[in-house]
């Protein structure tokens, strides 16, 4: 199985689509996206999608979790979510809260730690817990635009960079 992971996305509907498209070719139907979504619009894109979505620092739009709801149901929006995937337990949250997304890699309950908010890339391994950030598809630019597919079978994160059209 293999997922895409999102996060960051600030709005930027056109880098999104890029991202989704590309998840798309490659046969990826399961999308976790890391927080900062920003508006109900961006849910609309990825309707065709299996979709989890930690809620991001600036998820304030009044009508987002509603939107997100009625796409996919309840569960799947949540600071923190605790998912299982082929065996593999993962965390994702956004990642604002440096506090408990520590105490999550250092706990050493999960395979995989999923989070956003720096915009910025990360694949590290710290103990048997691998830490990813996908990077950012809009917001604040700190590095080229990214979003990333983990390969739950080998263990194997890709990211993929994207041409942004803009540098919001």
């Amino acid at each position: 199985m293999k997922i895409g992971i999102i996060s960051d996305t600030h709005d930027h509907i056109g880098n999104l689509q890029k991202a989704l498209q590309s998840l798309r070719a490659q046969d990826v139907n399961t999308v976790l996206h890391c927080g900062d979504v920003c508006s109900p619009q961006m849910i609309r894109c990825m309707k065709d999608f299996d979709v989890w979505i930690a809620q991001g620092n600036t998820d304030y739009y009044f009508s987002l979790k509603d939107t997100i709801i009625e796409a996919f149901g309840a569960a799947r929006w949540a600071w923190l979510h605790r998912l299982t995937f082929d065996g593999h337990a993962l965390a994702m949250l956004h990642g604002d809260n440096e506090e408990v997304l520590n105490n999550l890699i250092q706990s050493g309950e999960y395979t995989y730690v999923l989070h956003g908010h720096t915009h910025r890339k990360r694949d590290d391994r710290i103990g048997r817990t691998r830490v990813i950030n996908p990077g950012s598809l809009g917001g604040t630019y700190r590095q080229q635009r990214s979003f990333c597919v983990l390969d739950l079978i080998t263990g194997i994160p890709r990211f993929s960079e994207i041409l942004s059209d803009s540098n919001f």
